[in-house]
């Protein structure tokens, strides 16, 4: 079973018709609890099955004690995390959420930026 991890929560990118359109697109995806694919720390008001993905830009990707993307791959008891995060008005349709991006891509994004800085 492939798990997904998650790398931040996102308020902000979102129009009025966005936040009209959402809660009907995934009302058929709600589930009771945490799905078991889902690896998250974070406890939320409603939970849904892995489905909808979509695409969200940030200011830059940082260690998190609370975002569960690389757990460990990095510094032990510490995961990645997407500062700043904005949805870009995107509803990636053409991907499932296995398709959304990797751990490793996070991963990889974190050492880019550590090098640009050092």
């Amino acid at each position: 079973m492939h798990h997904i991890t998650e790398a931040t929560k996102c308020g902000t990118g979102f129009t009025d018709e966005d936040l009209g359109k959402l809660p009907k697109m995934l009302k058929s995806h709600v589930v009771g609890r945490k799905h078991a694919r889902v690896q998250s720390l974070i406890e939320a008001e409603v939970w849904f099955e892995p489905n909808v993905v979509l695409e969200v830009i940030g200011a830059e990707v940082t260690l998190s004690p609370i975002h569960t993307c690389a757990t460990n791959a990095i510094r032990r008891g510490n995961g990645l995390a997407i500062r700043f995060p904005c949805f870009t008005g995107k509803y990636r349709l053409d991907k499932a959420p296995e398709d959304a991006t990797a751990s490793k891509e996070i991963v990889e994004m974190y050492q880019r930026h550590l090098k640009k800085k050092g």
